[in-house]
């Protein structure tokens, strides 16, 4: 089971994108965090920055959709040059035909659940999705603190992929950083999203590394 560190552009300089993702060009993807001041409680950005940053950055876009009606909008991530699409359980109508969607235009389809939402209902389908991603935080800002008690869901997830065979990675998103990171990998996790602790770091590659080190020691 591979680590992958997927740094939030959330918490980078937004008037020089491609200088910020050069700063994450040993990262394995680049998350890209969507929001739409409904789903969620404040806006980010959308389909045109995403094209724009998808041609310009050196490692590849996971985009994670905080927003609602994901099923008419998340094709159009693809199509901006996400290599990656989640979008959340709590807001899609169809997840699985979304995902087939996904698939179908040559992208990932990752499922994502809130702190309060249960993985539960979704474990049975796990085969129609690429990753799942379980919110360490609630969603809509960045450099909130890492909920603890969600490493259980974590572990649940974990085994259930593991019962499957499939190939389903875990992703954790919200406040991971080197203090929380281990406990996340123990839990099974193998995909992190950390932007704070990388982009106010005064040396990200450094940060990437070690955060991956870090991960990699620990994992399930």
């Amino acid at each position: 089971m591979g680590i992958r560190i997927s740094p939030s552009i959330l918490n980078s300089d937004f008037s020089n994108l491609e200088r910020e993702l050069g700063k994450i060009s040993n990262a394995d993807w680049a998350h890209v965090d969507v929001m739409d001041n409904h789903f969620v409680p404040n806006l980010t950005l959308g389909v045109p920055v995403v094209e724009a940053i998808s041609r310009v950055s050196p490692i590849p876009i996971d985009t994670h959709l905080m927003i609602a009606d994901p099923d008419r909008w998340a094709p159009s991530f693809v199509e901006a040059g996400a290599r990656s699409v989640t979008f959340h359980a709590e807001a899609a109508q169809a997840p699985m035909r979304l995902a087939r969607e996904l698939r179908a235009m040559g992208a990932r389809a990752g499922l994502a659940v809130k702190p309060a939402t249960a993985i539960e209902p979704y474990l049975d389908i796990l085969n129609e999705f690429d990753m799942i991603l379980i919110m360490t935080v609630e969603p809509g800002f960045g450099g909130q603190s890492f909920i603890e008690t969600m490493m259980p869901k974590v572990e649940r997830a974990r085994e259930a992929v593991m019962k499957s065979g499939l190939d389903v990675w875990v992703q954790v998103d919200g406040g991971i950083s080197r203090s929380t990171i281990e406990q996340a990998a123990r839990a099974g996790a193998d995909t992190f999203v950390a932007g704070s602790a990388v982009y106010r770091s005064p040396d990200t590659h450094a940060e990437i590394d070690a955060l991956r080190e870090l991960a990699t020691k620990h994992q399930h």
